[in-house]
């Protein structure tokens, strides 16, 4: 996973670590509650309210596993049945408590179904929240007349509106922070992706190259260098807005040509760097005869048709060779340069040899 999703896994954990706390307290409460410890019933816990109690324990605590799971694994597959569970759990375990209650202590115990609304718009934004809420205003009638109870008339709307506006507030605001993660995650991976990549062409940069490269560390790798012949030419001709365009098809076109593992870089203005991990010199050539041929097509552009020539320089590192890609990228741009000046000083355009990696492709021309 990307650095810029760490902020929802980050998220993700905040949500199950405050609900591992807050479930935690339960557990002890609730332990305390059956012991006694809290004195509000003064002959002791009744049994039928132990019973209930116990089964609250046993459910929390299975929630409590279920927890663990989400907060070591934010961004595993289980994450949204995990976080459904233990929004059931938090429901049932307060539907039990304020009923138990009710029956047994005359004090006013709904406020508890506040809890699983939260929790439920924590996990699942709104939608979680009038879910939840829809099964604790079904479930009230039927708690406040536990106990023989005589409900104050209007106390059932008023309990039910305000769990309603809870559930609207908690949700619509869990939904806002949410947007927002979303949004900073999308501006830090196009700040990323600025970061590595060139504006034009849409390739890495060096940046994103030189990490590539540390990535192979000790590993077999050859490393291309491309210098496109006749692009000044194009430019002078039919103008920047056509060498632009010349760059962007030149990228596509290297990166057709390319296997799956290779990656190739825009380095400066019309310079291209190609890296090949757990390659040779003889699957070198290939790659070269593919990039050569793709290059030098023919390409049509908003000023006109422009044919260009390719320079390409190779270096290539064995495995276990102590040598950097500043080093093997010099050693290529010596190879590149040491064949230009080869074809300028016969004065022709000589066709290289398939093997030749630092074949020069021909004259270039612009038209």
């Amino acid at each position: 996973m990307s650095p810029a999703d760490l902020s929802l896994l980050r998220h993700r954990r905040a949500v199950e670590a405050g609900q591992l706390a807050a479930r935690g307290f339960g557990i002890l409460s609730t332990v305390l509650l059956v012991a006694g410890a809290f004195r509000i019933f003064p002959v002791g816990t009744p049994g039928a309210l132990t019973v209930a109690c116990l089964a609250m324990i046993a459910v929390m605590t299975a929630a409590e596993v279920v927890g663990v799971v989400n907060f070591r694994r934010p961004g595993g597959r289980q994450y949204a049945w995990c976080s459904a569970v233990q929004v059931a759990a938090d429901l049932a375990v307060m539907c039990t408590f304020v009923a138990a209650l009710r029956v047994y202590v005359d004090i006013t115990t709904w406020t508890g179904l506040i809890v699983p609304i939260v929790a439920g718009a924590l996990r699942f934004r709104l939608r979680g929240a009038l879910a939840t809420w829809a099964v604790t205003s079904a479930f009230l009638p039927f708690a406040l007349h536990l106990g023989g109870h005589t409900v104050v008339p209007g106390d059932l709307a008023f309990a039910i509106l305000i769990n309603l506006i809870i559930a609207f507030i908690s949700g619509t605001q869990s939904g806002a922070f949410a947007r927002q993660i979303g949004e900073l995650d999308e501006a830090r991976r196009a700040l990323e992706h600025q970061a590595g990549h060139d504006p034009l062409t849409g390739l890495p940069n060096r940046t994103r190259l030189a990490r590539f490269a540390d990535g192979e560390h000790g590993r077999e790798l050859t490393v291309l260098l491309l210098d496109l012949d006749g692009f000044k030419q194009v430019n002078d001709e039919l103008g920047h807005a056509a060498g632009d365009e010349l760059l962007r098809e030149t990228g596509h076109r290297i990166h057709a040509a390319l296997r799956s593992g290779d990656l190739a870089g825009r380095v400066g203005g019309d310079e291209f760097q190609v890296l090949l991990p757990q390659t040779g010199p003889e699957q070198a050539a290939d790659v070269i005869a593919r990039l050569r041929a793709e290059i030098t097509r023919p390409a049509a552009l908003s000023g006109g048709h422009a044919t260009v020539g390719v320079s390409i320089g190779a270096a290539h590192r064995q495995a276990g060779q102590d040598l950097s890609l500043d080093a093997l990228a010099a050693q290529a741009d010596q190879a590149m340069y040491r064949q230009k000046s080869a074809v300028r000083r016969a004065g022709t355009s000589e066709r290289p040899a398939p093997g030749d990696a630092r074949a020069h492709a021909g004259p270039a021309r612009a038209s």
